[in-house]
């Protein structure tokens, strides 16, 4: 008797699954999503040739597409818009009162793009190659690898825009090299050294030192913000946010683990120079680290994902060292800043 009401519960909740997902198609249906030239399209079709091919629950609520709609249905002109954060933040994500953030790329990215045809908007600073021109500064050379020296602004490796980066420098510099090249990244926005392996063999070496956390990797940075304590241990796992890549959160359940060293340089102005010995390699971490209230509670000056836009993100990985992995030996390579007293 059991089983037959439990096979009757699951035949049920089958359904119930069902009709829910039928009616969450009809009602993203129901947001006819208008655009500077009068063109409408729904969600669906809207979300149709993005990565998860449905709109996600939420689509369509956020302020920006509704302001945008109502001053479409009502023949007005946008000029301007800005979101900014009011109140406390949530508990995993990182915002702060009366800051501005970019529209979130899962939810609004696909419906601002269909929204804002027909304005006059700025060009995408992703998509400007403000490097085409600079040469990139070789600080050592070998056979064997190189170090070089990324500016603040230039890709690491391609993205989906055809902008230059690291790797297609590289690659024209070194077109006898075997392998994947570059052998750890760095933010766009972040300067400083990379190691690029000229050898599959050297490559795979390397990454195996980076695995094995014997490559000393060290960061300075700006603080947006006074950090009391001279020195210290940030321990905060960290995972992507699924609907806001390539933002990060702190997440204890499923986070993977996230370490910083740092210590305090020096005070100017209200914001503090800060040194970053990361212990692992998440994506922002230490952006993240510094921005956090269970952090440093400071972000990096100009982090316009988890602090205050500026000229440039004031974060710079100023020295790596490794063991070669033909000679043996122990190498240090440093590239100062160049911002280290600027602000």
């Amino acid at each position: 008797e059991v089983e037959v009401f439990e096979t009757e519960i699951e035949r049920l909740k089958a359904e119930r699954k069902t009709r829910s997902a039928a009616l969450q198609q009809w009602l993203f249906k129901q947001f006819r999503m208008l655009n500077a030239r009068g063109e409408e399209r729904d969600l669906c079709n809207l979300f149709k040739d993005t990565v998860q091919k449905t709109p996600p629950a939420g689509a369509g609520e956020c302020a920006a597409p509704k302001l945008l709609q109502y001053a479409y249905r009502n023949g007005w002109q946008p000029l301007a818009m800005a979101e900014f954060w009011w109140g406390d933040s949530p508990k995993n994500e990182i915002r702060r009162h009366g800051y501005y953030y970019p529209a979130c790329k899962g939810k609004c990215g696909p419906i601002l793009k269909h929204m804002l045809q027909g304005l006059h908007v700025e060009k995408n600073p992703l998509e400007t190659d403000m490097h085409w021109g600079t040469e990139l500064e070789i600080m050592y050379e070998d056979e064997w690898l190189s170090v070089v020296n990324k500016p603040a602004g230039m890709l690491s490796v391609p993205g989906k825009s055809d902008i230059d980066s690291v790797y297609g420098r590289v690659r024209r510099m070194y077109p006898e090299a075997t392998g994947p090249m570059v052998v750890h990244r760095l933010d766009m926005a972040t300067s400083g050294l990379m190691l690029v392996a000229k050898t599959k063999e050297v490559h795979q070496n390397l990454q195996a030192q980076f695995k094995n956390r014997t490559v000393c990797k060290r960061y300075v940075a700006w603080l947006d913000g006074i950090v009391e304590k001279k020195e210290g241990h940030i321990e905060l796992p960290l995972r992507p946010d699924p609907e806001d890549r390539p933002r990060q959160v702190v997440d204890a359940v499923h986070g993977k683990p996230a370490v910083t060293d740092y210590a305090v340089l020096h005070y100017d102005s209200g914001r503090t120079f800060i040194s970053f010995i990361p212990k692992t390699g998440r994506t922002h971490q230490l952006r993240v680290h510094s921005a956090h209230p269970l952090g440093l509670n400071a972000p990096i000056v100009g982090d316009e994902l988890y602090g205050k836009r500026a000229d440039r993100l004031y974060l710079h990985a100023e020295y790596l060292g490794f063991i070669h992995p033909v000679s043996g030996v122990y190498m240090e390579i440093e590239k100062e800043s160049g911002f280290d007293d600027l602000l």
